[in-house]
């Protein structure tokens, strides 16, 4: 092998050449010849690597092998035989200069090192992307555990490329990092908690891809895109991004609407406040009024008549209402509400149905609605909520009552002159 090696060298200097310039040179054409071999082998290599990976992904079921061949998994396999082969070799290219071997020598390991955290890369990347097509894995936060992969094979190959540079052993190296330990944890606190958050958050599913989750202290309000190591990517409703640690999953107080999108119906609260001084008891003559409301009217009949029967057998004095049973606008209102939420037809009649008062306050009496609309689509929702609160609004006056309002310039009439 020597005496092919040094075919150049011999001629050279069997021409008259320096035995030193000889030696560069005949070096030099030897690096050459085998950069252009690597070069081809490494051409030749990732052909056959990429056409047999594509056959193998016509022929099967899955689309893992696609997803492989996106993420360039094995062209960066291919890059191995070529690298072999400059080890193998790089040994007889310097031959006569054994202080370059030492150099090379860790020059081809690092690059292995850097070769191999390609490789590992693209293939984790690759099984992200193919778990996020499973059922089963695509709302689970896949990507903070690629990351967390990543993010020791990264602290290992650094770790490798140290010990390499300063001639250590790995085991002796991680002895030494050992000390400084402190410092690489001050340094990786956000990776580390995130990480403790990702297990928690996945544990106790909490938040998947796709949840629709409030988070007043980031002012987030939308769906989640992407759970990763660090971060939490909600796209709110506006279209815009925010981001959140992902520790504050954990630490503070979010809400997901998930409980809301997997039930049979999407909860409404709100409440109409009714002026106290218009809250009176009903007489025959309102009864008799009364009674002409559709929906309510058989409840009336029956009510009346068991008020009657109860103030008649008691011999309740009438000649003033508040003696005995009474009815009274706003009781009636109240079962009006209820009775009209309980015919409406965007209203799950299986989920609670509610229409009650709540304890008076500046503003008036309460009446609360609280149903649950049959379609959660929030545009739909919305509409069902203004339809009920039109109608319920309008009504109000028919029962006598009034709605409050504060106070604004149109509710003051003007006077004509002026005070004697």
């Amino acid at each position: 092998m020597r005496k092919i090696t040094h075919l150049l060298f011999d001629t050279l200097v069997s021409k008259g050449i320096d035995t030193t310039m000889a030696t560069y040179i005949n070096m030099f054409v030897l690096l050459v010849i085998l950069l252009l071999l690597v070069c081809i082998v490494d051409f030749i290599t990732r052909k056959i690597m990429l056409a047999t990976f594509s056959r193998i992904a016509i022929k099967s079921k899955t689309n893992f092998d696609d997803i492989l061949i996106t993420n360039k998994a094995p062209r960066n396999i291919a890059h191995i035989i070529p690298l072999f082969l400059a080890w193998k070799f790089s040994f007889i290219v310097f031959s006569d200069f054994p202080n370059f071997e030492g150099f090379i020598d860790k020059g081809l390991q690092i690059f292995g090192i850097v070769l191999a955290l390609w490789i590992a890369r693209s293939v984790l990347k690759s099984l992200k992307d193919f778990f996020k097509t499973l059922p089963r894995l695509k709302d689970k936060p896949i990507d903070s555990y690629i990351q967390v992969f990543m993010i020791f094979a990264w602290a290992f190959g650094v770790l490798s490329v140290l010990a390499i540079l300063t001639s250590t052993e790995l085991i002796d190296f991680l002895t030494g990092i050992g000390a400084a330990s402190a410092i690489i944890i001050l340094i990786f606190r956000d990776t580390i908690l995130g990480f403790v958050a990702s297990i928690q958050v996945t544990i106790n599913d909490m938040v998947r891809i796709g949840d629709w989750i409030t988070f007043q202290k980031y002012g987030a309000d939308g769906d989640v895109v992407e759970i990763n190591l660090s971060t939490v990517k909600v796209q709110n409703f506006d279209k815009t991004i925010t981001t959140i640690p992902t520790y504050a999953l954990i630490s503070d107080s979010f809400k997901n609407w998930r409980g809301m999108e997997n039930s049979d119906g999407r909860r409404i609260k709100r409440a109409l406040h009714i002026k106290l001084n218009s809250v009176k008891y009903l007489s025959k003559t309102d009864l008799k009024a009364f009674s002409k409301i559709e929906i309510i009217s058989s409840y009336l009949e029956n009510r009346s008549q068991k008020i009657d029967t109860y103030n008649t057998d008691n011999s309740i004095d009438k000649s003033l209402l508040l003696n005995g049973r009474n009815l009274t606008n706003l009781g009636l209102f109240r079962k009006y509400a209820e009775t009209y939420l309980q015919n409406h037809s965007a209203i799950n009649k299986d989920m609670m149905i509610m229409a009650r008062q709540l304890a008076p306050t500046s503003q008036g009496i309460p009446i609360e609605i609280y149903a649950f609309s049959s379609d959660k689509r929030w545009e739909n929702y919305e509409y069902i909520m203004a339809d009920i609160f039109d109608h319920l609004i309008a009504a109000v006056p028919y029962f006598e009552l009034e709605l409050f309002e504060l106070p604004n310039n149109g509710s003051f009439t003007p006077s004509s002159g002026f005070d004697s």
